[in-house]
């Protein structure tokens, strides 16, 4: 495994080439994530192998019970569609990222982060404020190859990041939760406004700011039957999400 930096509110730590020089809260986290996901390569996007869990909430559960309470559902273990939507776009327009510094908002398991890689952005910062979650994006960037700085930093408070230090932002679902979204929002405006290139991908969430966004891409994007997100799991179908362009 390629060496990650994990930033946290307390300290910086490493994942390490070799387990035994991770230490003990670390190593807990990885086995956790390798035990509870399988690899799988997603069916919208074949240059992407993820890995995913089953069920949502009896991973959250089993989460809670052998790791202690965490920062919320755990939707780093699944292919959300918006995500899906924008990975599959820069993959099929990599002018879109090649050569430039990207951020990965709120990146679960590193799906838009590894596709931009994959599309030759020149560096790749995924971010994500839970630490399951920066694990389970390292163990993907490093299955597909792809060059990412993960970390848990948490962008949107104040002084934390400066959107100057990037040329495009990736918001893949970031508007799932009307109490999250106000606050996305505010964070995606701030780049915008630094000159950042925003892309988002969503199926068109009560609390996606269309006002906001030029639509740029409409898809159809197989998932798991009943949810927005493809799991380990069989039977799919097909939801619509589109890629979007802030234009404010």
């Amino acid at each position: 495994m390629m060496i990650r930096r994990i930033a946290s509110s307390h300290a910086e730590r490493r994942i390490a080439d070799e387990p035994a020089q991770l230490e003990p809260w670390l190593q807990r986290m990885v086995d956790f994530v390798v035990a509870e996901t399988t690899p799988i390569t997603l069916p919208y996007v074949p240059e992407i192998t993820l890995r995913l869990a089953p069920e949502s909430v009896p991973l959250w559960t089993k989460i809670e019970n052998e790791l202690g309470p965490g920062p919320g559902p755990p939707y780093w273990a699944f292919a959300w569609v918006g995500g899906l939507a924008l990975a599959r776009y820069l993959i099929d327009h990599p002018a879109l990222v090649a050569g430039h510094r990207v951020l990965d908002f709120a990146s679960g398991s590193g799906l838009t982060a590894i596709a931009a890689a994959k599309a030759g952005a020149a560096h790749v910062l995924a971010t994500d404020i839970d630490p399951l979650a920066v694990v389970a994006l390292s163990l993907n960037a490093d299955a597909n190859g792809a060059a990412i700085q993960a970390s848990a930093i948490d962008v949107l408070a104040e002084g934390a990041f400066d959107p100057a230090s990037v040329d495009v932002v990736l918001a893949g679902d970031a508007f799932y939760d009307p109490t999250f979204a106000p606050r996305a929002l505010a964070f995606l405006e701030r780049c915008r406004v630094a000159g950042c290139d925003v892309l988002v991908g969503d199926p068109g969430r009560a609390s996606l700011p269309v006002d906001r966004l030029k639509r740029i891409s409409v898809q159809a994007v197989p998932v798991t039957l009943g949810f927005q997100y493809v799991a380990a799991a069989a039977d799919d179908e097909l939801h619509a999400a589109s890629v979007w362009r802030w234009v404010e």
